[in-house]
């Protein structure tokens, strides 16, 4: 898979994509992913990728065509499954959609700053418009960071053990249930004795109703999707 992250401040994701899984993946050749300053695209001798907005609005917009221009070469190289715009009035990031972002081969993702884009860009350029929710922040790389690190994790060969993604949370449509490790006992608080069983179906039911008791108590909206 190739992502392709487009923006104005690229140290915020140079660090991010540099560790973790997302170096793991990349080290593997499973994960390719590429940060584009879109101010090497633009035409301004001054490198300015925004401008005041046409109404008198308060705010600078993104100019559509630095944008245009990084999304045009990239796709003179390779067919793109989707060009996404991370915006707070977007559809919202959730666990199905990172499943079927992880099947694609190739996307854009555009971050977003200052104002937002030229509408323009919205209208012609994106094929999806997604939010990691309801809230503003400065600009688009953080929830960019949070998609890719979402969906490149669910790639088979990321994670060491692939069982470990398919068992978190809303994978199932439930929250994940508690999870323990050594030493058994610590200042007389216990690791539940079904986990030390050995009894492979018992555990499997235990932690099923954990994961639902914990989904009606803390998320019982998930239960109406199911």
């Amino acid at each position: 898979m190739r992502i392709d992250l487009l923006t104005v401040v690229p140290e915020m994701l140079e660090a991010f994509i540099g560790c973790s899984i997302l170096k793991r993946a990349q080290d593997k050749g499973l994960a390719e992913i590429v940060i584009h300053n879109l101010r090497d695209y633009t035409t301004s001798r001054h490198r300015k990728v925004d401008d005041y907005p046409f109404g008198g609005e308060a705010g600078m917009v993104m100019q559509i065509q630095p944008i245009d221009a990084c999304i045009s070469r990239l796709r003179e190289e390779r067919d793109y499954d989707e060009v996404i715009f991370m915006t707070p009035d977007g559809e919202t990031f959730d666990q199905p959609m990172a499943n079927s972002l992880s099947l694609l081969d190739n996307i854009i993702i555009l971050c977003g700053h200052y104002k937002g884009v030229d509408w323009r860009v919205r209208e012609h350029l994106v094929t999806r418009e997604i939010t990691i929710g309801d809230y503003v922040l400065t600009g688009g790389e953080l929830p960019a960071a949070v998609v890719a690190d979402a969906v490149v994790r669910l790639i088979p060969g990321v994670i060491g053990d692939e069982q470990s993604a398919l068992s978190d949370s809303f994978q199932d449509g439930l929250l994940a249930p508690p999870v323990y490790s050594r030493p058994a006992e610590y200042k007389g608080w216990r690791v539940p004795d079904i986990l030390l069983s050995g009894h492979e179906a018992k555990i499997a039911e235990w932690r099923y109703e954990q994961a639902l008791e914990r989904t009606r108590r803390l998320r019982p909206d998930l239960l109406g999707k199911k």
